[in-house]
């Protein structure tokens, strides 16, 4: 009888461990690719938010939200911000929590500058991103300008391989060539 139970104790055992490591091998890993989602103020675009986690999720991306957090001049850059922080905190969890339910991996950041164009050049300077999804400031949301972005891409953006979205308009003689 001990012996029978010590036998199905095992068996048990052995289907339960090979459960686990089955479904430890159907877990997706990221792939290393990392996708910035840059965001401000206290309102996140969900569009912005839902589409940066369908290429994170086709990709096997890791999605790097991070928040824009403006330093006033009259305090040091690394000073604490208490006011920005508890809206970031807030974000980044509806943030954390939508990417659980995608499936994506989250590394989440607080990217502090003079200003917002600022804080993301210093992102920007810090790592590189193989994609940057960025949402557009609206009536109802927060977001970044186009000088925002603009201006960050011209000083030096580090992006691993350069996105299919951001190409440089054609002159006239370039388009006449390519076009033959």
């Amino acid at each position: 009888m001990v012996e029978a139970l010590i036998l199905l104790v095992g068996l048990l055992l052995g289907v339960a461990l090979a459960f686990a490591v089955r479904r430890g091998s159907d877990e997706k890993r990221p792939s290393g690719r990392r996708i910035l989602f840059p965001y401000v103020g206290s309102h996140l675009s969900i569009s912005a938010l839902d589409a940066a986690l369908r290429i994170a999720h086709i990709e096997d991306a890791t999605l790097v939200p991070a928040y824009l957090a403006p330093v006033p001049m009259t305090l040091p850059l690394q000073a604490p911000i208490p006011s920005s922080c508890e809206a970031a905190f807030e974000l980044q969890e509806a943030i954390e929590q939508r990417a659980a339910a995608a499936h994506v991996p989250v590394d989440g950041r607080i990217g502090r500058g003079r200003t917002v164009r600022h804080a993301l050049r210093q992102l920007l300077a810090e790592e590189p991103y193989d994609r940057i999804v960025v949402a557009a400031a609206t009536a109802h949301t927060d977001g970044l300008s186009a000088g925002d972005v603009s201006d960050s891409r011209a000083r030096g953006r580090r992006l691993r391989r350069p996105c299919p979205s951001a190409r440089c308009p054609t002159t006239s003689s370039t388009a006449s060539a390519t076009a033959r």
